[in-house]
């Protein structure tokens, strides 16, 4: 049995993820302090470690390097709030797997730790010996469980399509482009063509470039030296150094500032990197993936986009379909979500109510495959039997499809006796006008707020029109 050992003061969570991973089948030990772990780890021995960044006798840093010391043999993931995540991301760098992020979820823990035992050194247990080992003949299985655990790739045309483009890039060396509305996956795209690239065993580093501030932008892409400049407290290893030989997802590239564009053309072109502060230059063996849910040609268009630096990453483009142009596929995704829920829950919920099929096909999930995945999970949690019906919906979802949908419109102020009269200006203009409105709110998810800003009138106004269409 696979052996992992939770190392965290904070008793509670210790507890829970002991009982969930239990569950889950693993053999499951504690510690509360780096000192009892680094005495649990001398006395058994273990597959895995979960570490909190922040305990109170030290931190993940140091119990990152006994432990490779000590017992090299042996994966460490990270649990980190969401402030240490640079920080994190760094220890990757000095040997960690993995590191995941407060609030924990039951599900990204597993499919953290599965992936630790799966891919990247496939940490298996050896029966006979008890030593951990790499299980080399399982690794094509284990890439392609591993993919199929990121991305759920449908039996849609529009998925079909898009499994065909990343199986076709994925071995290449190719930079890629993944462009998509926010919410369809475009970073488990990424992981999915690193991890089945001839680089799945070097680092996939991430990176979110709508947060950056133009000041840390430098130093985050390209690290720092200690003293380099005020508040430099220590040396710092950037993204590209961080992942080299392995894969470097920029995701809102488009967000960046002109000047920091003009750097990162420099370091692409190159392929050298050095950090702040420093003469070293250091050589690069980087694939690049970047994602964006907005036109990078319209930002060159704007002057906000450098075309040159566009022309070095679009030497593979993948389109990324919306939820609604899936078809089928929202059920299936649906139900892939909700066994993750039952075992996050230990519920046994297995069935959509027909209702609750019709709306889900209807809706446009503007929020994508996130928004359903959050949907399914409150859903799960408020369905005491084993049918999830429209009461365990938000309301913007519930109330989303409604018969005015459906149904040709006839303004209240219409008599039957005056068919005719349909077919003067006003009317033509009023009936178009009564569409746009229908049109407007079917895209915003009947969410009037929106609506009203889109079609540039104030609510009251839009709450009169819909009554006027008897649609409320």
């Amino acid at each position: 049995m696979k052996k992992i050992l939770i190392i965290d003061d904070e008793v509670n969570v210790a507890l829970l993820l002991s009982k969930f991973l239990t569950r889950n089948g693993f053999d499951v030990s504690t510690a509360s302090s780096g000192t009892s772990g680094m005495e649990a780890l001398k006395n058994n021995e273990f597959n895995l470690v979960l570490c909190d960044f922040r305990l109170e006798d030290t931190d993940g840093r140091e119990m990152l390097r006994n432990i490779k010391n000590q017992y090299p043999k042996t994966g460490v993931i990270i649990i980190t709030g969401y402030s240490d995540i640079k920080m994190a991301v760094e220890l990757i760098k000095m040997g960690a797997y993995d590191y995941i992020t407060k609030p924990l979820y039951p599900d990204e823990i597993l499919n953290t730790i599965n992936k630790a035992f799966e891919t990247h050194n496939a940490l298996v247990e050896d029966t006979e010996s008890n030593d951990i080992i790499v299980d080399k003949s399982k690794s094509k299985d284990n890439k392609k469980q591993a993919f199929a655990n990121e991305f759920v790739a449908g039996n849609s045309k529009a998925s079909k399509e898009l499994l065909r483009q990343i199986e076709l890039v994925a071995p290449t060396n190719y930079s890629v482009i993944i462009l998509g509305e926010s919410g369809t996956g475009k970073e488990s795209v990424a992981q999915s063509i690193h991890l089945n690239s001839p680089r799945h065993n070097q680092p996939f580093i991430a990176m979110d470039c709508g947060s950056l501030t133009k000041e840390l932008a430098a130093s985050e892409f390209f690290g720092h030296e200690k003293g380099s400049f005020t508040g430099a407290l220590y040396t710092k290893i950037g993204h590209f150094e961080m992942a080299n030989g392995g894969t470097l997802f920029l995701d809102e590239v488009g967000n960046l500032s002109y000047e920091i564009q003009a750097a990162l053309l420099r370091t692409v072109q190159e392929r050298r990197v050095k950090r702040i502060g420093s003469t070293k230059e250091i050589d690069l063996d980087v694939r690049i993936i970047i994602a964006t849910n907005e036109s990078l040609q319209d930002g060159i268009q704007k002057g906000k986009f450098r075309e040159d630096l566009y022309h070095r990453f679009n030497e593979f483009t993948i389109y990324m379909p919306p939820l609604r142009e899936r078809g089928n596929d929202i059920m299936l995704l649906a139900e892939h979500f909700l066994k993750i829920a039952n075992n996050e829950l230990g519920r046994n919920v297995t069935t959509f109510s027909p209702e609750v099929i019709d709306c889900f096909m209807h809706y446009r999930w503007q929020g994508n495959i996130r928004e359903l995945k959050n949907v399914i999970r409150r859903a799960a949690l408020l369905t005491e039997d084993n049918e999830i019906t429209m009461k365990a919906l938000p309301l913007e979802i519930s109330n989303f499809k409604t018969p005015s949908f459906d149904q040709p419109f006839t303004p209240v102020y219409e008599v039957p006796e005056a068919k005719e009269a349909r077919h003067d200006l006003k009317n033509a203009a009023l009936e178009a006008e009564y569409e746009t409105i229908i049109k407007v709110l079917r895209e915003v998810n009947f969410n009037k707020t929106k609506a009203a800003e889109i079609l540039n009138i104030d609510r009251k106004t839009l709450y009169n029109k819909m009554k006027a269409i008897n649609l409320k």
